[in-house]
């Protein structure tokens, strides 16, 4: 445990961090120290393991936040790690399995990522499984990782302004709580079940649990044979259309997002496969998140608005979701969204051009105060990876011309309406009676004086920012009048006067 703490790690860390504080600020050096160069960052990311590399994946979905060199360097880290030792393994594997189950197990992993490796082993001799070991030790050292990072953040914390520390703050508590989960191969092993149950309809192959054999150390499933979705070469020599399939995977995480709520939030290219079959597997459920249902509401609304390019409706549904403060220059912002619209629209540039007009745009609004609230972090995420096996095997794929049709296309879905006319006038008929007796209840309340207004969290954040600068002169003018009052008990009238004239001028130019 001592090495978790260790100086050169606690000051790896303190680059790290401080390296993010310095691109997000645009500047060159803090206390002498300069930030790290895209590839140190990375290896230094990779080097601190586990929790950095997931940390890192999440901040790369923010363009907002570091330039194209450094995204670039953010993007290829992944969970791909060196397998336990011999010996870590061989206690994971008396613990987990204190008696003998399989006739075969290899012991040489097929994958190997931060949290757990998996094995391929077989419980007879016709059924091939795939079983995930916890790494030994793991939750102590993301619960160890976690109190750095909260330390080191309570340090650069005032440096922020108050927008950008509350993503920070978003980003760190948010990952704090998944990676935690992520640790309990039981939490894994419910969220499959609930997945399978869930979306048994979607047409997309899930692993098949094994309770009996499976515990806090050890998941055993099914074994999904197939390929990674990103293994261009080998899905297209197999004679498969990718096409239908993406579509189908924007329409899975559409039902995921904005009608069911429950969401896979880790889906990069080795948890998406493709079978012989042409089918979607989807693997690894350590990381997966209900999604509110005002922010379900609040996307419908983003895509609403940016299908019929009503921009400042996509800013006031942006302001909800809580990726933009909610006193932030709508007009200024919905003519930001209109540029990046007609670039990611227009079939005449390619990705190229596309990336390098979106980054210069991205430039000239660093100071605009864009926000990330903890749902959206991994929508962000999803989103970019989807784009990127969209851009995989479609010329110039991106979100606006090729995502969102079919985004708007599930809109009805996501507001619960049926398939057929006749099944959703059916559906809203049976809803009157309590709609009724809502407003009656309604009519009830406001005649006893008891209707409530309720603030939004984005309100509510608006007021408490005014209030605190609105309070910050005359506090600070108390100070000065409560010491001005001291020094005049103490006799010494020059310094009382000056003090509360210093408190008058703060009051007056406040």
């Amino acid at each position: 445990m001592s090495s978790l703490y260790s100086p050169r790690r606690l000051w790896s860390v303190f680059r790290l961090l401080l390296s993010f504080y310095l691109l997000i600020k645009k500047r060159e050096t803090f206390l002498g120290v300069s930030s790290l160069s895209p590839d140190k960052l990375a290896s230094t990311i990779t080097e601190l393991g586990a929790s950095f590399i997931k940390l890192a994946q999440v901040l790369a979905t923010r363009n907002d936040f570091f330039d194209e060199s450094y995204l670039s360097a953010l993007k290829t880290l992944h969970d791909d790690l060196p397998p336990m030792s011999q010996a870590a393994y061989e206690r994971v594997m008396a613990k987990a399995f204190p008696t003998v189950v399989f006739i075969r197990f290899d012991s040489v992993p097929i994958a190997s990522a931060s949290i757990g490796q998996v094995h391929a082993a077989w419980v007879d001799e016709t059924t091939k499984v795939a079983v995930k070991l916890r790494r030994e030790g793991i939750e102590k050292r993301v619960r160890a990782d976690i109190r750095i990072l909260s330390l080191f953040n309570g340090f650069f914390r005032p440096l922020f302004s108050h927008t950008t520390r509350h993503s920070i703050e978003s980003v760190i508590a948010e990952f704090s709580s998944m990676i935690v989960q992520e640790c309990s191969l039981n939490h894994e092993r419910s969220n499959l079940e609930k997945f399978s149950s869930l979306y048994k309809d979607s047409g997309i192959v899930f692993p098949i649990c094994y309770p009996s054999l499976s515990c806090d150390d050890a998941l055993v499933m099914s074994f999904e044979e197939g390929w990674r979705f990103d293994n261009r070469d080998a899905i297209l020599s197999h004679g498969l259309d990718i096409k239908p399939l993406i579509d189908q995977l924007v329409r899975f995480y559409t039902d995921q997002m904005l009608v069911k709520g429950f969401f896979h939030a880790d889906p990069h290219p080795g948890n998406l496969l493709v079978n012989g079959e042409g089918k979607l597997v989807l693997l690894d459920f350590g990381m997966v998140k209900r999604v509110p249902n005002d922010t379900r509401i609040a996307i419908i609304e983003l895509i609403k608005a940016a299908n019929e390019r009503d921009f400042e409706g996509y800013v006031s549904a942006a302001k909800r979701l809580g990726t933009v403060a909610y006193d932030a220059p709508s007009a200024e912002l919905a003519e930001f969204t209109e540029r990046m619209f007609d670039i990611f629209g227009n079939d005449a540039l390619d990705s190229g051009s596309m990336q390098k007009l979106a980054f210069e745009v991205l430039e000239q609004t660093r100071n605009l105060p864009f926000k990330l609230p903890q749902e959206a972090i991994y929508i962000l995420r999803v989103s970019a990876i989807i784009e990127g096996l969209g851009t995989t095997y479609i010329e110039n794929f991106n979100g606006i011309k090729d995502i969102l049709p079919i985004l708007q296309k599930n809109i009805p879905r996501a507001l619960g309406m049926k398939d057929s006319i006749l099944e959703t006038l059916i559906d809203e008929i049976k809803r009157i009676p309590g709609d009724i007796n809502a407003f009656r209840r309604m009519i009830e309340r406001a005649s006893k004086g008891e209707l409530s207004v309720e603030l939004s969290a984005q309100q509510y954040e608006m007021i408490k920012k005014e209030f605190r600068a609105a309070m910050a002169p005359l506090s600070t003018a108390l100070i000065l009048a409560l010491g001005a009052m001291g020094f005049w008990m103490a006799e010494i009238d020059e310094v009382a006067y000056a003090l509360l004239g210093a408190a008058m001028m703060r009051l007056w130019y406040r």
